[in-house]
């Protein structure tokens, strides 16, 4: 063999290994996320959904090193921005929080232009907040569940309560809270649970079922009063309410729930990285700090399971809808 085929060998040798190292360098370097990703919330900026979104960007910054940009695109009750989620390219750098106002949507309205089951992948449940029964006790003289819903039994019509709107979580809450007590209080629709919250402190309205998150606040300045947290547990941020399950409602399990999806077609790599960085950044003690302050937990519930339960959550939310005629207002 001659020193120029050695030499050859050699130099092809030497080629193929730089080719090697290369492919393993643009795999390392196409690692998710090597970008900023885009995390559209379709609600505007300041409401429930940024209350969980925001605190958990900023750790997902943190750890990743890659910007997680939310983009609020609010309007018809979140479905406009579930669409524009549905529609984005499936790269693993667009991913949509949703929220249990989601899985009422089809339900409520006649036509959608995605399907939350169809054109969108879960990927994990992010936080649960339990709705709670709240009054104005200027206007609502019951000191504790049972006295309210005696009174609600026996003065059908008489007592009224506030929601977000039509078609809201607030709304379809009361709905099922009249389906299993047997009682009828009268629905008063709001543009925003703002608006509707403010109605019920200044004594416009008797009653709310709202999340925990936005009334903790307002319930422990005493401007308000709560009387039951849904569920089969108290809450930690509620210690001395009862909860359903003691008042003899063991199906009344309403939370208001956010989680993260991904547009179809998004690489399995993508959605499995994308999920462990959302685990890690809602698991800090910074972000446990905000969900503790909202009253609300973190189940880890990922991938299969998160798919199960929002199923189960269209289908629950479907009954309610139809057994009490809601409608959008």
């Amino acid at each position: 063999m001659t020193t120029e085929s050695l030499n050859r060998r050699d130099i092809l040798r030497a080629a193929l290994a730089g080719t090697a190292l290369y492919g393993t360098g643009a795999h390392a370097q196409s690692a998710w996320p090597n970008k900023p990703v885009t995390m559209i919330v379709p609600f505007p900026a300041g409401g429930g959904t940024d209350a969980f979104a925001r605190p958990m960007a900023a750790q997902f910054a943190r750890l990743s090193g890659k910007s997680l940009v939310i983009d609020n695109r609010g309007g018809a009750g979140g479905t406009l921005g579930a669409g524009i989620a549905a529609r984005s390219a499936p790269d693993g750098y667009t991913l949509f929080m949703g929220a249990v106002h989601h899985a009422i949507a089809p339900s409520m309205y006649p036509k959608l232009d995605y399907d939350i089951e169809k054109d969108l992948v879960p990927l994990i449940l992010v936080a649960s907040v339990p709705q709670v029964v709240v009054i104005n006790p200027k206007r609502v003289s019951s000191s504790n569940f049972k006295e309210f819903l005696a009174y609600a039994r026996s003065n059908p019509g008489k007592l009224n309560y506030a929601s977000a709107g039509s078609g809201t979580s607030h709304h379809l809450a009361g709905e099922l809270f009249k389906q299993q007590t047997k009682t009828f209080i009268t629905h008063i629709p709001y543009r925003g649970a703002g608006p509707a919250l403010n109605d019920l402190i200044a004594g416009q309205v008797d009653v709310m079922f709202d999340g925990l998150g936005s009334s903790a606040g307002h319930i422990k300045g005493g401007r308000i009063k709560a009387l039951m947290v849904s569920g089969n547990k108290r809450s930690p941020a509620l210690p001395d309410v009862p909860c359903a399950a003691e008042m003899g409602l063991p199906d009344y399990n309403v939370t208001t729930w956010y989680g993260v999806w991904a547009p179809k077609g998004t690489p399995a790599d993508a959605q499995k990285a994308a999920t462990d960085e959302i685990r890690k950044a809602v698991t800090t003690d910074e972000a446990k700090t905000v969900w503790a302050s909202q009253g609300a937990e973190f189940s880890n519930t990922s991938g299969p399971q998160f798919d199960a339960f929002v199923k189960g959550e269209i289908q629950k939310w479907a009954q309610v809808v139809k057994a009490s005629g809601a409608t959008l207002e």
